[in-house]
């Protein structure tokens, strides 16, 4: 058990980023936390950590147990909480990262209920639009929009991501409306700049369904979603964006809908955990509260429906 509790100190340091606050977790002295890293350490007759005066970073030793024993320990933590609880008193923390915009606008308002029906655990949500690994950052789960491209993980769809190019009244007003997709070369896009470098290729969709790979320019670029639409509803170009994220728009008329008839491929809303033989009782149960909440009336779907 010593093994065990040490390796649980171990991944808790790096969660946590330090010795120091691993250990106030622990309810441990730091002194006594650095003793049992050191004896670890000692045991495997590896060094698990570089330490320096302000950082810890893990050594590649230390990424492999982190890695391995991540799943190991979560895996005698699920086994053991379901001998002792029913599925329905659930408890521990659930680490997840999602999309900033996404988990904001349709994850938070859900998030009050989810913590009403399980007491017993602790949530922490972190928003972001990076692409994290999820072992190596410690998260139970992620919610990921669009093309999987990560075989290591296990996916669980939650929802279609369906999507459209829309731009402002004032823009079509002024560059007018394109008809064909071979218009776009004439209008100015706002690109996406992901993780796969610049999305200057938009897919979409003949009238037969048979895909189209078109290429697009324009002045404006960003990482970041929200300043996309924040462009497209200033009138600065066309958009490609998920219905999720403009539902509002379209219904209020700050955005229309522009080639209809060649619309986007969609994609899928998902939820994704590390491969493990054994999924935590706890992560499961937020899996299926997503699952329950998005699989029949979508919020964005509604808005969608209204602008048409």
């Amino acid at each position: 058990m010593n093994r065990i509790d040490d390796i649980c100190l171990f991944l808790r340091v790096l969660d946590l980023g330090s010795i120091s606050a691993a250990a106030r977790s622990l309810d441990l002295s730091v002194a006594v936390a650095s003793q049992r890293l050191k004896r670890l350490e000692r045991d495997l007759g590896v060094r698990l950590l570089h330490r320096t005066t302000r950082q810890l970073h893990a050594t590649p030793e230390g990424t492999a147990l982190a890695e391995q024993g991540r799943v190991l320990i979560e895996d005698l933590e699920a086994l053991t909480s379901g001998l002792r609880k029913s599925g329905s008193s659930v408890s521990g923390p659930v680490r997840v990262t999602m999309p900033a915009a996404f988990g904001r606008q349709y994850v938070s308002p859900l998030l009050p209920q989810f913590l009403a029906r399980h007491p017993g655990i602790k949530l922490n949500v972190n928003l972001s639009d990076q692409v994290v690994d999820l072992v190596t950052a410690g998260f139970d789960l992620a919610i990921r929009i669009g093309v999987l491209s990560d075989s290591s993980l296990v996916a669980r769809r939650l929802a279609t991501n369906k999507r459209v190019l829309c731009a402002a009244p004032a823009y079509l007003k002024q560059h007018g409306t394109p008809r064909t997709p071979a218009d776009l070369a004439h209008h100015e896009c706002l690109l996406q700049v992901g993780s796969h470098g610049r999305q200057d290729i938009w897919g979409l969709s003949d009238a037969n369904g048979r895909p189209l790979a078109v290429r697009v320019d324009g002045r404006f670029e960003s990482n970041f979603g929200e300043l996309l639409s924040d462009a497209a509803l200033a009138g600065l170009g066309v958009a490609l964006h998920s219905t999720w994220h403009i539902g509002g728009e379209l219904r209020a008329g700050r955005l229309r809908v522009v080639l209809s008839d060649y619309p986007p491929p969609d994609t899928g809303i998902y939820a994704v955990t590390p491969q493990r033989r054994m999924v935590p009782q706890r992560v499961q149960a937020f899996i299926d509260f997503l699952a329950e909440h998005f699989s029949d009336d979508l919020p964005w779907e509604k808005h969608l429906r209204h602008a048409s």
